[in-house]
């Protein structure tokens, strides 16, 4: 089955990611003939509503997740403050986020390589390039 593109965009923010997927034809046309009806007022609105649905749905779900795995639920803002701490604690951070990561732009490579173990994402990462390197073997 061939299946068309669809962007999902917002507008830019730090609190949205963009996404795209494929969709089938017969499905991309059930989408716009509910956008052409007014239902939504466009191809985004109705993925974004779809997905919240989804999400609600599976609410509970996501909650008793969230708490087997120690998880942060929503952002997890990263200074060099936490670093420099757990560092001079002798300890290094186990980081696990579901929702945003923030690695504060004045964090230094070399320091959140000596102070962070693992970072496991299920959403976004925002972090310097060079901070997104020095940990790459960790980003999970």
């Amino acid at each position: 089955m061939t299946r068309a593109p669809i962007a999902v965009s917002k507008p830019k923010s730090s609190e949205s990611e963009k996404l795209t997927i494929n969709l089938g034809f017969v499905d991309l046309g059930q989408v716009e003939l509910l956008v052409q009806a007014g239902f939504y007022s466009n191809r985004s609105d109705f993925i974004r509503t779809a997905i919240r649905n989804q999400l609600e749905r599976h609410a509970e779900t996501v909650k008793q997740v969230v708490s087997q795995r120690s998880v942060d639920l929503g952002l997890r803002h990263i200074s060099v403050r936490d670093l420099e701490a757990a560092k001079a604690a002798g300890q290094m951070l186990d980081i696990r986020v579901l929702g945003l990561a923030v690695i504060a732009a004045d964090v230094p490579a070399e320091l959140a390589r000596e102070a962070i173990s693992t970072l496991t994402i299920l959403g976004a990462l925002q972090a310097s390039d060079a901070v997104k390197a020095a940990l790459a073997d960790r980003i999970f």
